[in-house]
């Protein structure tokens, strides 16, 4: 086990709870396309690595070297915008497909926030799966509940936003959340949609492509409703 400075950002869809119905093919359908949207958020970013699909959320890491500081939080900025516009366009896509079921009809109300922060973190390899540890794990990770008055943001600790914050827009805000095991931490929160310009104006699904997620969705969703699949995503993507 060795440790690093390393940037860390988990990327959480909210609305997940409510989203997964007790119906069973609206379940599946759900499963499957909640692993879409995860897969098209880790594509998205192909300059930081996936640690861990955690439920909901993603959990992404790349180790800092001693000239990042100074551009982390641009590079979270770009690359929130990035995972944020991949994400809507998935999300589309979901919601519009010709399958009536509520797993995927409900699609539309999911949203995508972020925490981000860099720290030193215990990094090891087992069976090829980067693990971390930390008190900068439990920190980030704690952090998804706070008092952000947005539904979709970037929430940046102080140790990450005081490398630099120059590129962020000017409606930055604070919140000093009480995190259990650490105390008092001060946090900055930015609009997510204000970090990406082109936001309000999305390609609307295409026929091909609306068709494609509903054979997908059909078939992917099959094994969770014979009960052969566990709760594990399905990440593989459709033109």
């Amino acid at each position: 086990m060795t440790s690093a400075q390393g940037l860390l950002l988990i990327a959480d869809i909210g609305g997940y709870t409510t989203y997964m119905s007790t119906h069973r093919m609206s379940l599946a359908h759900a499963e499957v396309n909640t692993g879409r949207l995860l897969g098209v958020i880790v594509d998205a970013v192909p300059g930081l690595e996936l640690v861990e699909i955690e439920g909901d959320a993603a959990f992404l890491y790349r180790e800092v070297g001693s000239s990042d500081p100074g551009e982390l939080v641009e590079e979270v900025a770009q690359s929130a915008a990035a995972m944020h516009r991949a994400f809507h366009v998935e999300r589309e896509y979901v919601a519009r497909n010709l399958c009536p079921c509520a797993g995927c009809k409900e699609a539309a109300a999911l949203t995508l926030k972020f925490v981000a922060h860099v720290g030193v973190v215990a990094t090891q390899t087992i069976r090829d799966r980067l693990k971390l540890v930390g008190i900068d794990v439990i920190l980030l990770h704690r952090l998804l509940k706070n008092d952000v008055p947005l539904r979709e943001y970037v929430l940046m600790t102080e140790d990450l936003y005081g490398t630099g914050s120059a590129g962020l827009p000017l409606s930055v805000g604070r919140v000093d959340p009480e995190v259990d095991g650490v105390g008092t931490v001060t946090a900055f929160y930015v609009d997510v949609r204000e970090l990406d310009p082109g936001a309000d104006a999305l390609p609307a699904p295409t026929w091909r492509g609306r068709l494609s997620r509903t054979v997908y969705a059909a078939g992917a969703g099959l094994p969770y409703m014979l009960g052969r699949r566990g709760r594990g995503r399905a990440t593989a993507a459709v033109g």
